[in-house]
């Protein structure tokens, strides 16, 4: 058998059963014999025999932080990855480089609220930054061409 030899469309026919004794799933249907499992619309999830189920054994513990609906998203590039943006052209050279600019030109996600820029690789073009939160080495790189980093509280 080859790759290149199998079909595409192999689909499993489902099983019918409760259709008579000739096509193996006849009579009760592959549920056996009585008892709660062979009943329908059961759910036997935690059930342990009328002992008390474990989760009502353990006490309550800990509690749901409603807070986190709150949370703050972060997305987080790197320099190497805006060169490659500005190498594209993507974003041109003399804008800004901000959240927004870069979730109209759908590079990072819509759900992110902050930005974040760090330092690894290398850029070669000059460009101004508007983020949220930057790295030391990120920060000297930019200035070092001569752009112009922004902090937004």
């Amino acid at each position: 058998m080859k790759l290149n030899v199998l079909s595409t469309n192999v689909k499993k026919t489902k099983k019918r059963v409760g259709r008579g004794i000739g096509s193996g799933k006849g009579k009760t249907s592959g549920r056996g014999h009585k008892g709660q499992k062979s009943r329908s619309g059961v759910a036997i999830k935690s059930f342990e025999g009328g002992q008390m189920p474990l989760y009502r054994r353990l006490p309550k513990r800990g509690f749901t932080n409603f807070n986190i609906k709150k949370k703050k998203y972060v997305a987080i590039i790197n320099l190497s990855k805006i060169q490659k943006i500005l190498e594209k052209k993507i974003i041109l050279s003399n804008n800004k480089v901000d959240l927004i600019t870069l979730q109209k030109n759908q590079l990072i996600n819509k759900k992110y609220n902050k930005l974040k820029l760090l330092g690894s690789g290398e850029i070669k073009n000059k460009f101004d930054a508007e983020v949220n939160f930057i790295s030391a080495s990120a920060k000297e790189k930019i200035e070092k061409l001569g752009g112009k980093v922004t902090l937004i509280k």
